[in-house]
């Protein structure tokens, strides 16, 4: 097979041999070469020596390249894979959590949505468009770029506007929150759920439900059994569970989202008052804390050790599956894929990314179209597509007038008046990164 992938952000060990894994389990992609691509050279070398550590011990079939160099990468590539980051993440992560908490936002976790997620935004658009120009000039013609990095609608739509031909999909796993709570609720396997989920990325909620065998919706028993399910998981998890938004939502809009509070409610700006704040707060002390650090520490030891091999395990994303589908031209389904609405949902805007369910061929991701998307819960979701509308504007523009616009638009900062010491302050701390005029 002369297929090329290129995994870009590889020193990033998690993903990068997370994703490896996952393609050396594959007889599709048998004889593929993977390009390993990071701008970190000592990271870049560990996670190469892992994964031909891991072709030399299991005798496998695939040639590996690893390079700095960005345009050497991505030369003649037939798919590309991203999850890149603008480090330090968590330094800045935190400015955008504290700074715009310090100016009255209500943003309840500033990664994705509000004030903190429009300059997480600022930082990474660029340097991913930047990646996006290179596979556009030196990748083949037909190639097909899959994102993880977020926030992901607006990275998805900044690609969409700049590189319109480029065969883009943005793929999050949010939606095995619905994978995990939906059987508990229903008393169902998920096997028997055919399930469609929609929305926006980390906005989304269960909007189609029903039994596989007997075609029997179940979107009402959903509702009637959802609702005390999330109640007493609050209960029995208060220290853990970050799904108290969630049960607020089926309840007074009938549908179940299929994230937890600290995504779902970063779009909203009364959810900081229904949010389990501990949860969260919980959930972000562990994910840098314990998780990342205990997992990285593993794999490094492994490869130090002669070892790497052992590190190379395939994850649960869907990349690997996508790109087998598009070879073989296999016209399966995926719950979940961010994509240009282009009528997927006909009353949002067409120019704008959503998430939902999709078929795969040999011409690439088709989302599988829904129709309306339920009152008044759309409503949450226009109000949040002008906003990306305008975030995107104002990163390709380098505009001020359309960052305040979108501050305006953000009921996560409902004190107007403090909108320019707002952005002089975090454009003054992330001057290397954002530049507006």
């Amino acid at each position: 097979m002369d297929t090329k992938i290129v995994v870009v952000g590889a020193g990033s060990l998690q993903f990068g041999l997370g994703t490896c894994g996952s393609i050396f389990n594959s007889k599709v992609l048998e004889g593929a070469t993977i390009s390993l691509h990071d701008i970190n050279a000592k990271y870049l070398e560990l996670a190469r020596t892992a994964c031909q550590d891991k072709i030399d011990h299991d005798n496998l079939n695939f040639t590996l390249e690893a390079t700095t160099n960005r345009v050497e990468a991505v030369k003649d590539a037939d798919f590309v894979i991203s999850a890149i980051e603008v480090g330090p993440r968590f330094y800045w992560w935190g400015l955008d959590k504290k700074i715009p908490w310090k100016y009255g936002s209500t943003q309840v976790f500033g990664e994705n949505g509000g004030p903190g997620g429009m300059f997480h935004a600022m930082r990474i658009v660029p340097p991913i468009l930047d990646i996006c120009e290179d596979i556009v000039k030196h990748a083949k013609k037909d190639v097909h770029f899959i994102n993880y990095s977020n926030p992901m609608s607006r990275i998805c739509l900044a690609i969409k506007r700049k590189y319109p031909e480029l065969n883009t999909y943005g793929l999050c796993h949010e939606i095995a929150h619905a994978q995990f709570h939906l059987p508990r609720i229903l008393k169902m396997p998920f096997e028997k759920m055919e399930i469609g989920g929609y929305g926006l990325n980390h906005f989304g909620s269960i909007i189609t439900a029903k039994n596989k065998e007997t075609g029997e919706d179940l979107i009402l028993e959903i509702q009637k059994k959802g609702v005390p399910h999330f109640k007493k998981w609050n209960m029995l998890f208060p220290m853990s569970s970050a799904v108290k938004l969630t049960g607020y939502i089926l309840k007074d809009f009938g549908y179940v989202p299929y994230t937890t509070d600290s995504h779902f409610g970063e779009y909203i700006g009364w959810a900081r008052d229904v949010v389990n704040k501990i949860g969260i707060r919980r959930f972000y002390f562990f994910y840098k804390n314990v998780y990342l650090p205990f997992h990285g520490g593993i794999i490094k030891r492994k490869v130090r050790r002669n070892k790497g091999y052992q590190a190379v395990k395939a994850d649960d994303e869907r990349a690997v599956p996508i790109i087998e589908g598009i070879i073989t031209d296999d016209d399966h389904s995926e719950l979940s894929v961010n994509l240009l609405n282009n009528g997927i949902i006909t009353n949002l805007p067409e120019d704008l990314v959503v998430e939902c369910p999709a078929t795969v061929d040999k011409l690439g991701v088709h989302g599988i179209p829904l129709g309306e998307y339920p009152e008044p819960l759309v409503d949450l979701l226009k109000k949040e597509a002008t906003i990306q509308d305008l975030v995107v504007k104002a990163i390709l523009n380098k505009s001020r007038d359309y960052a305040v616009q979108a501050l305006m638009a953000d009921d996560n900062f409902p004190r107007k008046h403090l909108i320019d010491p707002f952005l002089d302050e975090m454009m003054e701390l992330q001057k290397d990164w954002v530049h507006l005029e």
